[in-house]
């Protein structure tokens, strides 16, 4: 009588997925989908740092666009200086920090940060200069003040050039955040890193990265078209 013992075997060893791990096959799903756990905590630190860097990315550039708008003089200076933030490679701006806030979240987030200023920056500056010279001659005709033209007429009118540049920073950022394992960040670019050699590793954590890409892109979207109505309706 033959012993089912080793036909139990091949089947375990074929659910589990290890015959394809052993294979190196692009994709695994048997092993991708009893081991999605290990990406659950990657996948998070990920989104807090795209979200913490381009919040904080946003507040900054919009503050420096804010006062190269009222201050002319200043945006060429201002442009250099994000310009030259945004040219410096990802991975050695990561190492340049280490020394000075440490191994963590918080070089990661900066690093993030300065590489959003640039695209923010000028996309703000491009949103007011598209605003129609003739709306901004009515607007203070009608008694309007600096800080109610800048914040009922040249904001609103800027708002897609705007949003066009979180969106545009948004999707640069989860790719870059990639390499937020360098200063020990975690996210995605750890996971793709601990199992390099890994084929089904690598195209699941990099398919990850697209979706989020993807969703951060459709919310911007939706808010885009949300707070310009009169875009909508044209």
């Amino acid at each position: 009588m033959t012993d089912p013992l080793p036909l139990a075997q091949v089947i375990i060893h074929h659910r589990t997925g290890e015959s394809c791990v052993a294979q190196n096959k692009v994709f695994c799903p048997d092993w991708a989908i009893h081991n999605l756990d290990r990406y659950v905590t990657p996948t998070l630190q990920h989104i807090v740092l795209v979200g913490a860097s381009v919040a904080i990315g946003f507040a900054v550039a919009f503050a420096l666009a804010l006062l190269s708008h009222q201050r002319g003089w200043l945006h060429a200076p201002l442009l250099g200086v994000t310009g030259v933030l945004y040219t410096v490679p990802s991975a050695a701006f990561f190492v340049l920090l280490l020394p000075i806030t440490g191994f963590g979240t918080d070089t990661a987030i900066i690093a993030l940060s300065a590489y959003n200023l640039q695209i923010i920056y000028r996309n703000v500056l491009a949103g007011f200069a598209n605003v129609p010279e003739d709306v901004e001659d009515a607007a203070r005709g009608m008694g309007f003040s600096d800080r109610q033209l800048l914040w009922r007429i040249e904001l609103p009118l800027a708002a897609p050039e705007i949003i066009a540049g979180v969106r545009i920073a948004t999707v640069s950022t989860v790719a870059i955040a990639s390499l937020a394992f360098l200063a020990g960040a975690g996210g995605l670019g750890d996971q793709i890193y601990r199992q390099l050699d890994f084929l089904t590793n690598i195209v699941l954590a990099g398919g990850i990265m697209i979706l989020m890409a993807f969703a951060f892109d459709a919310m911007l979207l939706v808010t885009q078209r949300l707070t310009t109505p009169w875009r909508r309706a044209g």
